[in-house]
């Protein structure tokens, strides 16, 4: 898939996100904030693989580091699909409607649109649920000089998790299929009681690392 964002500057990026172009939108630059989240997570894990006095933790750090690096990876994937999902979901009302025919393809292509724009962005949210997780494990042992980082990606992978979600709450009432509807949003509630949890624990164990 075509990257349209990771190959920008910084700067090119916030430009765009604050035009008039619809993309990239919420979903968009929620997933590129949780890629900060991860990389918060990912660095403590560096300073905990490099610092000899953590030697015990440094496979176990290791291993979170690499997972948290797939989390990006997979973030700049779901950042390109947010774009695609919606683009098509919005080609979808240029469809013709003039016959009874035509009406119904675009119903049902308007539907499956919208059910794929719902799912990408909460493929994102639990993304960031998993960085949140990570970043709850590495506050039980991380090198106490960054710790405070791991606080800033549980904060900011739960604050980019609940903007995400925005993005698949507004397509919700244009969804027909009342079973996908109640899928989602139990997933949404699932989502938002873990990384509550979660992120509350990791704070927990940074604020005392820091005192």
């Amino acid at each position: 898939m075509e990257d349209k964002i990771y190959g920008m500057s910084l700067n090119d990026f916030i430009a765009v996100a604050a035009s008039k172009s619809h993309t990239p939108g919420g979903g968009n630059v929620s997933a590129v904030v949780a890629t900060l989240a991860a990389s918060m997570v990912a660095m403590v894990g560096n300073l905990t693989v490099a610092n000899k006095k953590y030697e015990e933790f440094h496979a176990q750090a290791q291993a979170q580091v690499d997972r948290l690096m797939g989390i990006i990876e997979k973030l700049k994937e779901l950042t390109n699909a947010d774009i695609a999902a919606f683009d098509h979901y919005m080609g979808c009302f240029k469809l013709p409607k003039d016959t009874d025919g035509q009406k119904k393809a675009r119903a049902a292509a308007l539907e499956d649109a919208a059910q794929k724009a719902t799912l990408v962005p909460l493929e994102i949210c639990q993304c960031c649920l998993e960085i949140i997780k990570e970043a709850d494990e590495l506050s039980k042992y991380g090198n106490k000089m960054a710790i405070s980082d791991v606080g800033v990606g549980a904060m900011v992978g739960e604050a980019a998790l609940r903007a995400c979600m925005l993005s698949v709450d507004i397509n919700i009432p244009s969804i027909k299929d009342q079973a996908f509807v109640a899928k989602v949003k139990a997933a949404r509630e699932n989502l938002f009681v873990q990384a509550e949890e979660h992120k509350l624990l990791a704070l927990a164990r940074v604020k005392e690392k820091m005192s």
